[in-house]
């Protein structure tokens, strides 16, 4: 049994729902309406691809496969208890999010930049990550493959994927 299942399901009304079950058979889900329901299938798809690609164990899947739940996340204070790979991965979603609704790419030490950037600017501690070119790449196609399989879902049905908390191409993994 894999850490995580992951079910996104395309609802007809143009809604989505997203739910987890760990590998001890308990689930969490919640809904994506509205504007959400456009937003948050895409950006839990880049979790995946940047969680998976740079095998993240304690990023979103992950803490979801350890029994948070989805609501836990939109939590007053929980940005704060969040492990730094988390946070990590959040940065790293947020700025591939920018990507996509501005079209304007942004190269691994753009990316360095705007991590060491954003930790400066909130007085938290710099981290050792440091994104290269070739995991940037990965990730960005594996978050394409995984965005035409949404797209290629009919209204009604959902989207299967499995999270494992370990690298699964550990040579594209950027270092720590």
């Amino acid at each position: 049994m894999p850490d995580l299942v992951i079910r996104m399901k395309k609802k007809t009304d143009g809604n989505a729902a997203l739910s987890c079950t760990r590998a001890d058979g308990s689930t969490t889900w919640q809904r994506q309406e509205g504007r959400l329901g456009v937003f948050f299938p895409l950006h839990d798809l880049t979790h995946h691809a940047v969680e998976s690609t740079l095998g993240f164990k304690r990023a979103f899947y992950g803490l979801v496969a350890e029994g948070w739940d989805l609501s836990s996340f939109a939590e007053p204070g929980t940005k704060d208890r969040l492990p730094e790979e988390a946070g990590i991965a959040e940065l790293i979603v947020g700025f591939l999010d920018v990507e996509r609704a501005t079209g304007v790419a942004s190269t691994a030490d753009d990316f360095n930049w705007k991590i060491d950037t954003y930790l400066d600017a909130h007085g938290l501690p710099p981290t050792s990550f440091r994104m290269n070119a070739e995991a940037l790449d990965d990730i960005r196609r594996r978050r394409d493959q995984l965005f035409a399989r949404w797209r290629a879902v009919p209204p009604g049905d959902t989207l299967e994927l499995t999270f494992e908390r370990r690298p699964t191409d550990t040579k594209a993994a950027a270092s720590s």
